[in-house]
């Protein structure tokens, strides 16, 4: 329990992996010693604050992602449960297999295996304060806003940020803004906008530049270079 709440950690692992050209999910796919699943794993059990972690697989994997933790070292239970056609469906899916306990609700791309247990923390306590919080870096280029190839705007770069996850919810706020947008036909690839569509607030928690999404395979040689740089193998 953190701050006498039950944090469940849905990890989100059931793409199809097409942009890695890979015959094999890209969770599968070893950065340094270990899968980058494990590492994402690792990292909420290393939190020390989460409860439980619902892992959203691949139905084809889902052997294969059990066998990664059948010596689970890390004291809390890890589920695992069968993606959907969609990224708000799969999220779904792993909401769905939560503890009835569960208060808070830590949602992370199972591909984004940097994420440092410090600011798994930092952004759960976020959510508890606010009801929602995400980690986000600040972008460091400028950015234009284009439409047919001419430039429309430019948008003042201290307003923007880049959203990472975990983005974290009080788990009643989160199942509201779930269950509106299915009943209206909406459907998000990012979980805030599900919290802002009911004119939620989302707190943001500065992150760190090296929780990269592992999506093409150039991202898995930059992780390792993290990695080492970290001096993790």
């Amino acid at each position: 329990m953190f701050e006498n709440k039950f944090v469940s950690a849905v990890i989100v692992a059931a793409g199809l992996s097409t942009r890695m050209k890979s015959n094999i999910s890209k969770q599968l796919l070893k950065i340094g010693d270990r899968t980058v699943l494990e590492h994402t794993v690792s990292a909420f059990g290393n939190s020390g604050i989460v409860d439980e972690a619902v892992i959203v697989c691949p139905e084809k994997d889902i052997e294969s992602f059990r066998k990664l933790f059948s010596d689970n070292p890390f004291g809390m239970p890890i589920k695992f449960t069968v993606g959907g056609s969609t990224r708000q469906q799969s999220v779904g899916n792993g909401i769905e297999e939560v503890d009835g306990k569960c208060d808070i609700i830590a949602i992370h791309d199972g591909a984004r295996p940097l994420v440092e247990s410090e600011d798994i923390r930092r952004v759960v306590s976020d959510a508890v304060k606010f009801g929602a919080a995400t980690l986000a870096v600040p972008v460091k280029d400028t950015i234009k806003l284009v439409e047919n190839e001419t430039v429309e705007s430019t948008p003042p770069r201290e307003k923007l940020f880049v959203i990472q996850t975990p983005q974290v919810f009080e788990r009643n706020t989160y199942l509201k803004a779930y269950r509106k947008a299915a009943g209206d036909g909406l459907d998000f690839t990012d979980d805030c906008q599900l919290i802002e569509s009911i004119g939620g607030k989302v707190h943001i928690t500065v992150g760190d530049y090296t929780n990269i999404k592992i999506t093409t395979a150039e991202d898995t040689a930059v992780a390792e270079a993290f990695l080492k740089l970290r001096g993790i193998k």
